[in-house]
């Protein structure tokens, strides 16, 4: 059995070199909800030092709340958002002799598409344009069907380790009480589970089925590197092997 395990990275969290050692696969902001040419190019090398996947992580351009406020939104702007990004994070993944294997969206941006099929359909089809090979969508949620149902992409469902599950499948909301699971044990009892059994406990008490090919570690907590060590351990002792899902 083996699992991925991500990290949004590039952010300037200031534990990029802790956590990499620590993931198979990299999500590297592309300067619009954080991160600049000299974050990017720092973050590429640091994975293809530790042979991480690299992959691009477009959000909203709004840094003040990190990306994480909806906006209005059209498939349009969905495609250029993606195009853009994407772009940015090449010229610079090139220059250091390094390639773009995936797209993972950030925040709101994530978030919104996750619902919204023809969205999703944007989204999706700018990934294809850019020449990437991998989406990185989240499990159970309208982007993965829709993913799947267009082709042309590798489709990677994602999983959280410390988020908190609505009884359909979406993430609970960050503005609503729990959504963010602050107790370590509870969020590698999460993560073991849906690898294991592909079930999580949603917020509501039921049990729902979810099953990922990669499981999120958020880069931004402050207990994010120990946490890491304790899921690569559990998983470890699980015999669950941490490689990239493209490898």
């Amino acid at each position: 059995m083996t699992i991925d395990l991500n990290c949004d990275l590039g952010e300037g969290t200031g534990s990029d070199d802790e956590l990499m050692p620590l993931v198979t696969s990299a999500n590297i902001a592309c300067g619009a909800y954080a991160g600049d040419e000299a974050t990017m190019r720092a973050t590429v090398r640091l994975a293809r030092r530790h042979r991480v996947a690299i992959g691009a992580h477009p959000g909203f351009a709004d840094r003040a709340n990190f990306g994480r406020r909806e906006q209005t939104l059209n498939p349009a702007d969905a495609r250029d958002l993606v195009r853009d990004q994407v772009a940015a994070l090449r010229r610079i993944a090139i220059e250091e002799g390094a390639a773009i294997g995936h797209v993972k969206l950030h925040g709101a941006f994530y978030n919104q598409t996750a619902r919204d099929a023809d969205l999703a359909l944007a989204v999706h089809e700018a990934v294809i344009e850019a020449g990437v090979p991998a989406l990185m969508v989240p499990a159970s949620s309208v982007q993965e069907r829709v993913s799947r149902a267009r082709g042309g992409l590798r489709v990677v469902a994602e999983v959280f380790a410390d988020r908190a599950y609505r009884a359909d499948g979406s993430l609970t909301p960050r503005t609503l009480p729990g959504a963010v699971i602050a107790d370590e044990a509870v969020a590698v009892a999460q993560v073991t589970r849906l690898v294991r059994e592909g079930k999580v406990r949603a917020i509501t008490g039921a049990d729902i089925s979810l099953r990922g090919d990669t499981v999120c570690l958020h880069g931004d907590g402050i207990l994010a590197v120990a946490f890491a060590r304790r899921l690569r351990e559990a998983l470890a002792g699980m015999g669950v092997e941490v490689k990239a899902f493209s490898s």
